[in-house]
């Protein structure tokens, strides 16, 4: 579905990935996990096409990203941070993206089950942090494409709506959508996940199934995993 070969990239001469290797197979619900500046997002926004490697080959569905951007239109993405339009309103902007996509198959679902209603009126300038995380997650939603790419879909969600998103990832998984997420909350990515890419300056550290990482550090959960991963290679 997916696969990253050799892939390297840098900024200002500051390695960000080093030669990594990743493949994602159809129906895979995948954490891409790692400490800050492990290049998560740089993976994720190479995906997407938003960032050019400088060396190695990206494909999705057998199709090199690099050729036909058309492969975009099988991707719902939720970005980690929702740098949204200040001066449009909510409706004003679904609607935009509508346009833009051919029409949503769930939207007044979403916008009922996370409560949008009373401010598809208001300006997104004007909304708290955690409702335009909701926007952000109606967004990613509405539509029904076959790869979901969620990067920290939890940033400041109230545990009621964390539920609801929760039950959405669940409703995607059982339509056996190959879903990508990154996250810092353990928690969740034990409730949502089936396997486990931890990157580690650039690299693969660890590439599969949450029982094969519990086994491997010999940890009861997620959390306690990933830190064994940490304090073996910092110490």
């Amino acid at each position: 579905m997916i696969k990253v070969e050799g892939v390297k990239k840098q900024f200002n001469k500051n390695p960000v990935l080093i030669g990594l290797d990743v493949e994602i197979k159809e129906g895979d619900v995948v954490a891409i996990l790692g400490p800050n500046g492990s290049g998560k997002t740089t993976l994720i926004k190479s995906i997407l096409g938003m960032v050019v490697p400088d060396s190695g080959i990206i494909t999705v569905k057998g199709e090199s990203n690099r050729k036909d951007s058309s492969y975009r239109n099988q991707i719902d993405y939720l970005p980690q941070i929702a740098n949204f339009p200040a001066n449009l309103k909510v409706a004003e902007l679904l609607k935009m993206i509508n346009d833009i996509r051919g029409g949503s198959v769930r939207e007044k679902e979403l916008i009922a089950t996370f409560g949008i209603e009373p401010f598809l009126n208001k300006k997104l300038s004007k909304l708290s942090g955690g409702t335009k995380q909701k926007v952000n997650i109606v967004l990613a939603f509405m539509f029904d494409s076959p790869i979901l790419i969620l990067d920290e879909p939890t940033t400041g969600l109230d545990p009621l709506a964390l539920i609801k998103l929760k039950v959405l990832i669940e409703e995607e998984k059982a339509k056996g959508k190959t879903i990508l997420i990154t996250s810092h909350i353990m928690s969740f990515v034990e409730e949502v996940a089936n396997r486990i890419i931890f990157l580690l300056e650039g690299k693969t550290y660890f590439n599969g199934s949450l029982e094969e990482i519990k086994s491997q550090t010999k940890q009861a959960d997620l959390e306690h995993a990933i830190a064994t991963f940490l304090e073996k290679e910092y110490a």
